[in-house]
């Protein structure tokens, strides 16, 4: 059992090598004697590891996407008695990674959207990703909506699917110098705040 355990915290101290190099140079400059010296192993231990990059590559970017779900249950956890709405905004800034801190994940990740783009075994690690993270928005949308007062329910999967996009796509934007983390903040909570601004049922 110990060497079970041994053996994933490699593969986790590997990817984040992995994350720390495509941060610096992108995916293409991730080659296997790099991680290995950036994680201070063998080669040959990065290779019983890994058979592959194409495998390293898919676990790390598999690693990327638990902690961002980490980091929003921490979240959630923080205040279990928030509203569904609440918990929404909460899920969907951190899916966004436009805080400082998150810079350096935020670049990875779309690194990893632009390889997934040429590799399928990427897009399928990513779909997966995005299908854990649309279910949550729809599960949070709905019990919000249950409690909204609107002539017409919302239609939770599509609103689910639209707050993804626009998280992924201001997290774009913020990289690029094209918004501010302040103004993709906005333009996010204006988006939230607008689920919930319909028009009430009548009396």
């Amino acid at each position: 059992m110990p060497r079970q355990v041994d053996h994933e915290s490699r593969r986790r101290l590997i990817a984040e090598a992995v994350c720390r190099l495509a941060d610096e140079r992108g995916l293409e400059g991730v080659t296997l004697r790099d991680v290995a010296a950036r994680a201070r192993v063998s080669m040959g231990a990065v290779q019983r590891c890994f058979r592959t990059k194409e495998e390293m590559l898919v676990f790390a970017l598999g690693h990327i996407g638990e902690r961002i779900g980490e980091r929003v249950q921490a979240r959630l956890a923080r205040s279990p008695d928030q509203s569904a709405g609440s918990a929404l905004g909460h899920a969907a800034t951190e899916v966004s990674l436009l805080r400082e801190e998150h810079r350096a994940e935020a670049r990875v990740w779309l690194a990893f959207v632009a390889q997934a783009a040429v590799s399928e075994v990427l897009a399928t690690t990513l779909k997966a990703n995005y299908a854990t993270l649309q279910e949550a928005f729809t599960r949070l949308i709905s019990e919000a909506d249950e409690s909204a007062d609107r002539a017409a329910p919302l239609d939770p999967q599509r609103e689910a699917r639209a707050l993804l996009a626009l998280a992924d796509g201001l997290t774009t934007h913020v990289l690029v110098g094209h918004l501010t983390p302040q103004e993709a903040h906005d333009v996010l909570h204006a988006h939230l705040a607008g689920l919930w601004e319909q028009p009430a049922r009548q009396q």
